[in-house]
């Protein structure tokens, strides 16, 4: 698969001042284990609310990054045994990734310093190396809100968006500072100003750090309100929330996410809603996409980088191995003060192969071998997943 050239993006300098939204071994839970074709409307003159600065443009978003012990395992062999080298693993899925205008991942765990030591199940320390390899990829933010952000305390939080700093990558979700925390990671696509929050259900009972109650954003539907629209109020044009969330190995969203996603996607702000696309993670496995009150929710995308994993029975489980890679194209509003909407809707099956340490777009490798029954059935169980809840209708459809 060639290696397409890197897009170039506009990005905003702008710095909003928002509302004011971890101790080591609190860690639990996880067992181990070229740009698409513009959609039609990119060739017509700008709509009667957009500007001549504003065109249709693709995000992308991926599922939890948990290196297990054999995961950190396979970067160190993948560097000849001198550090750590994440970007063979997501050298499949690059093509996609980059060619996206925007892309988001989801960092689940915590870094440790650079020299180690680090750890897998069940308290996560991740080699810092792991950034340079989402840069790599192409991924432009990540949100680090979840179970696993205070394995390590503050010091973790730290470690992680240090590294994420340094190669150049935004994020949300955890703060170092109390304006940190608070400010949300501000992108650009499409002449758009995108705006991104993180919230994560619990933190695996690990307290805020010694002053620092702002530390890790834990959801709560109304301060996700107030954050959504404080973005809108300092300039976003979109609003994209990612939620850490769920009931682990269930492929149906439960009653949280139901009642959550329908409570946020109804909110509204003198008829506008107030955020315009909902990202889960958590499960470990795929969960459905659905659009609710006209807003797209993706319940659950799957783990993206992980070891071999076992259900809550202690069963291996190959489930814990597959995601989605979901792709959203946005268009300009079409009269001044409405949203932009979501004008193609898809999602790529995507595949962990354990024994090689790499992740795969389904639908390639069906292309390349296709007489792999793992692959099918890997792809057919995805897609069925995802489809669950109806989306078809509303045009998600299946990609490469």
């Amino acid at each position: 698969m060639h290696q397409p050239t890197r897009r170039t993006r506009r990005r905003t300098a702008a710095v909003a001042a928002l509302l004011l939204a971890a101790t080591a071994g609190c860690g639990g839970g996880h067992r181990p284990g070229a740009r698409p074709p513009h959609h039609q409307d990119a060739q017509r003159s700008p709509a009667s609310g957009a500007t001549a600065s504003q065109h249709p443009f693709t995000l992308v978003a991926t599922g939890d990054v948990l290196p297990h012990d054999s995961t950190i395992e396979r970067a160190n062999s993948d560097a000849g045994g001198h550090g750590y080298d994440f970007r063979p693993m997501l050298a499949g899925v690059k093509p996609i990734i980059s060619r996206a205008d925007l892309a988001i991942c989801h960092m689940e765990t915590v870094y440790g310093d650079a020299e180690g030591p680090f750890t897998g199940y069940p308290a996560f320390t991740s080699p810092p190396q792991v950034a340079a390899a989402l840069k790599d990829a192409g991924y432009d933010s990540c949100s680090t809100a979840s179970n696993h952000t205070l394995d390590d305390g503050a010091d973790g939080i730290a470690h992680t968006l240090k590294a994420f700093d340094e190669v150049g990558l935004k994020h949300t979700g955890s703060g170092r500072t109390a304006k940190e925390s608070a400010s949300p990671a501000l992108l650009t696509a499409g002449g758009a100003k995108v705006a991104q929050l993180a919230y994560t259900y619990d933190t695996n009972g690990c307290p805020m750090p010694d002053g620092q109650p702002w530390a890790v954003h834990v959801i709560d539907q109304k301060k996700i309100v107030a954050d959504a629209r404080a973005a809108r109020a300092a300039g976003a044009d979109i609003v994209v929330v990612s939620l850490h969330w769920g009931t682990e190995w269930q492929t149906e969203p439960d009653e949280q996410q139901l009642t959550l996603g329908k409570a946020l996607t109804a909110s509204k702000t003198n008829g506008r809603p107030d955020i315009d696309l909902i990202l889960g993670t958590h499960a470990h496995i795929p969960q459905a996409y659905e659009k609710v009150n006209g807003t797209w929710i993706v319940y659950g995308e799957g783990d993206q980088i992980a070891g071999e994993m076992f259900n809550e029975t202690g069963a291996r489980d190959d489930r814990g191995n597959m995601s989605s890679i979901a792709r959203f194209t946005f268009a300009p509003p079409v009269r001044a003060g409405a949203r932009w909407e979501v004008s193609q809707a898809e999602f790529v099956p995507q595949w962990i192969d354990v024994e090689r340490g790499r992740v795969m777009s389904l639908p390639e490798a069906l292309a390349k071998s296709p007489g792999r029954e793992d692959y099918t059935e890997a792809q057919d169980h995805i897609r069925e997943a995802v489809l669950g809840r109806g989306a078809a209708k509303d045009g998600l459809r299946m990609a490469r």
